[in-house]
């Protein structure tokens, strides 16, 4: 699947170090200045050395002015959708429009129990996931009050609000089959990252995505493919892999990883990044 009409975006993965929160804050502004499109943030709460994700990606929302912001991905056992839901709606208004949603299953179950979260079958966690797309879908509704059951989450008379302040989309960190298939029928984007899935992976999960889409009537296109990927490659090689994936792969959107220097992030935003978009829109 290549998509020759979306723009090539990219943003940058910064890990919630607790350690240096302003210097955290300070790369974000920093990469805000750059004109990165995105800065996303894991999130892994019972890490005891990460920040609460939700609330770094709002205290960068304040430092910044253009970027935008998103869990990569938000997991899901420990935020429930409506109050996920409302968490993003409430920081897209705050932030005039900048922020999406990753959303995830969940992986490390030991560390999710032990903090009050249910441990899943893979079956389980996929199910979730489907619960909580509907769910947050409905709280950005124009509905006075919603209702829905599923078979992990439920909510019955719970009011929307606030609306989000432009269309939020959620991407899901997916890499099995039914998640796959999921994304295809419900989600605005998926975004996986490159070294827990591979080129042929790639290809193929775009195949399952599409699939599902058609048969969800919706349009293969209009699901995005965001891939987050590391950055230790030197300059000649990085620009040519990432070209190779926006145009073989159909990826649109790419959140960097590595180490976030000062010369690193500029060598990317004024060397790197602008290569990559060129030779892009030239073939295309």
């Amino acid at each position: 699947m290549t998509n020759d009409r979306r723009p090539t975006k990219f943003g940058y993965f910064l890990i919630p170090d607790a350690t240096d929160p302003a210097g955290l804050l300070r790369t974000a502004s920093h990469l805000d200045s750059l004109g990165f499109d995105y800065i996303a943030v894991q999130d892994h709460p019972y890490q005891e050395s990460f920040l609460d994700t939700w609330t770094l990606l709002s205290a960068i929302a304040i430092r910044t002015e253009r970027i935008s912001v998103l869990p990569a991905v938000a997991n899901l056992p420990l935020r429930l959708p409506a109050v996920l839901a409302k968490s993003a709606a409430t920081l897209d208004v705050l932030s005039g429009g900048r922020v999406e949603l990753g959303i995830g299953a969940g992986a490390f179950w030991g560390p999710i129990a032990a903090m009050g979260g249910e441990k899943r079958s893979p079956r389980e966690a996929v199910a979730a996931v489907r619960d909580a797309i509907e769910i947050i879908k409905l709280m950005w509704s124009d509905q006075s009050s919603i209702r829905y059951s599923g078979s992990v989450y439920s909510v019955d008379g719970a009011r929307p609000g606030p609306k989000p302040a432009h269309g939020i989309g959620i991407w899901t960190g997916a890499y099995g089959p039914r998640m796959l298939r999921l994304t295809g029928e419900l989600a605005d984007g998926w975004l996986p990252s490159l070294g827990y899935i591979d080129l042929e992976g790639l290809r193929a999960g775009n195949r399952v995505i599409d699939d599902a889409a058609v048969k969800a009537g919706r349009t293969p296109q209009s699901i995005r493919r965001i891939l987050t990927i590391g950055v230790d490659l030197t300059p000649e090689r990085l620009p040519e892999l990432l070209t190779r994936l926006a145009l073989d792969y159909g990826i649109d959107t790419f959140i960097l990883t590595g180490q976030p220097t000062e010369s690193a992030l500029e060598r990317l935003a004024t060397d790197v990044i602008p290569r990559v978009r060129e030779a892009v829109d030239e073939i295309r």
